[in-house]
């Protein structure tokens, strides 16, 4: 039944295109900067008044920080909720220089629509919007309940979001969280994701002489805080990029054997990826990428920054130095705990030096269960809208928000990647694929649909199940 429904629904999807692509590009017009707080609430309210046009109950809720946008569109018959995460806040758009055209202009170039924040996450979330508000022009009512959940401030780390969501869980219970953010994990590949690593971003200072100091007369003399910076960090990692800070390790959760197994059910294409991340090959077998990928923490040196790094010669000793640390976490890990892990090791670290360090961000990791039923589901539902079976990924190699619906509402939770896998989110010249902008408004009008059937006993079942999606 949902095959014939939803061919109908494509239809309409199809005349409205002109339409849903104006809707987005007012959206992507609006800078909505959370770092900077530029054009946030402006754009919170444009994004309200959009999803009210659509069919949607729409209010504008406060936050110690930025607003979230909730919607929700709820008939009493209806035995199944979905909630939908997005968020309206994007990355600054700087270097201006390497942009193509106005990255708050959008333009469409060689099938792909370029503009900051439009793979990250405005083309995304507007995706839902604009499926809920077509299924409730053809069909007249939706046979599940929907909610939207779109924070301000996922660029910022989600500061704010998990108190929110405390605050709110009745209002925000559901059967299932849904979101559609990222890249998918190859070129015309739909992807559904079952959880994400956390991360703690850190930053050291050292401190040596309190100024430069000149680096003959004073040599050997004054510290150098760059190199004790440098020698800290070889006390964390070795050579095979192996974490050294006692107990870092201890409370990661091994993947499971079913789950080893299903890795090895995945494709893999090493000179494409190579291509994506824009390195020449990737000596790196199967097993060794999606373990990487989706089970083990990183430990990345996200910038470095010490005395004269100008044009010509400056001879000193630098008084100072700073290093960025982002450390992505495995299932298991708390950004907390590693947090105060990293904070007595540099404590404990010998060296003429004095350092100072700040957690500037965390987020926990997560993790929902393959089997789940309702999983299963949104796996159908998608290989429906794409005519093409979905690769199926335990972790997402990046980061999320998602641990607020799994620990906090208890609640299983997918990602489904909308946009093109070269999106260049983040970057300059950020983009989505027209096809995939549009395939995003079918993977949720089939979701919906899909959902709809499940009766009331089936339901029920998945609630009593969903305490087993870690």
């Amino acid at each position: 039944m949902i095959q014939k429904q939803f061919l109908s629904i494509v239809q309409s999807l199809d005349y409205q295109k002109e339409s849903h692509l104006s809707i987005l590009f007012s959206l992507l017009r609006q800078p909505s900067i959370s770092t900077q707080n530029r054009g946030v609430r402006e754009c919170a309210s444009l994004l309200c008044s959009i999803m009210e046009d659509s069919g949607i109950d729409t209010k504008i809720m406060e936050t110690k920080g930025h607003p979230v946008v909730y919607g929700e569109v709820i008939h009493p018959d209806n035995t199944l909720t979905v909630l939908f995460y997005g968020h309206y806040d994007v990355q600054p758009p700087e270097p201006l220089d390497l942009w193509k055209s106005d990255p708050f202009e959008p333009t469409i170039r060689d099938k792909k629509i370029y503009a900051r924040g439009v793979g990250d996450n405005k083309g995304q979330l507007i995706a839902h919007v604009l499926a809920v508000g077509t299924l409730l022009k053809e069909l007249g009512s939706l046979p599940v309940n929907v909610k939207f959940l779109f924070e301000g401030e996922e660029e910022m780390g989600s500061v704010n979001l998990a108190s929110f969501v405390e605050e709110n869980k009745e209002l925000l219970q559901a059967d299932l969280a849904y979101t559609a953010d990222g890249p998918m994990e190859g070129e015309d590949q739909p992807s559904v994701t079952l959880g994400n690593r956390g991360i703690l971003y850190s930053e050291i200072r050292g401190y040596g002489a309190n100024r430069d100091n000149h680096s003959g007369n004073k040599g050997n003399i004054a510290p150098d805080p760059a190199l004790a910076s440098i020698h800290l960090i070889r006390s964390m990692i070795n050579e095979k990029g192996e974490v050294l800070i006692k107990d870092f390790y201890s409370d990661i959760w091994p993947p499971t054997e079913e789950e080893l197994a299903h890795l090895s059910t995945l494709p893999y294409h090493p000179d494409k990826t190579a291509k994506v991340i824009g390195m020449p090959t990737l000596n790196m077998s199967k097993e060794e990428y999606y373990t990487n990928l989706c089970f083990k923490p990183t430990f990345t040196i996200a910038g470095i920054e010490s005395g004269y790094t100008g044009e010509g010669t400056k001879t000193i000793i630098p008084s100072h130095a700073t290093v960025k640390l982002d450390i992505r976490l495995a299932p298991g890990q708390d950004p907390e705990l590693i947090y105060s892990l990293l904070k007595e090791h540099v404590a404990h670290f010998p060296s003429d030096c004095q350092f100072t360090i700040e957690k500037l961000s965390a987020v926990k990791p997560s993790k929902t269960s393959l089997h789940h039923p309702l999983v299963q589901e949104v796996i159908e539902a998608v290989h429906i809208a794409y005519d093409k079976k979905p690769v199926v990924l335990p972790a997402l190699g990046g980061t999320g928000p998602m641990y607020v619906f799994t620990d906090i509402l208890n609640i299983p939770s997918v990602t489904v990647p909308y946009a093109n896998v070269d999106e260049d989110n983040h970057a300059p010249n950020e983009n989505m694929g027209l096809k995939e902008f549009f395939n995003g408004i079918r993977a949720t009008c089939s979701t919906i649909l899909r959902l709809g059937e499940l009766t009331h006993s089936q339901t029920s079942l998945e609630r009593n199940e969903s305490q087993t999606y870690k």
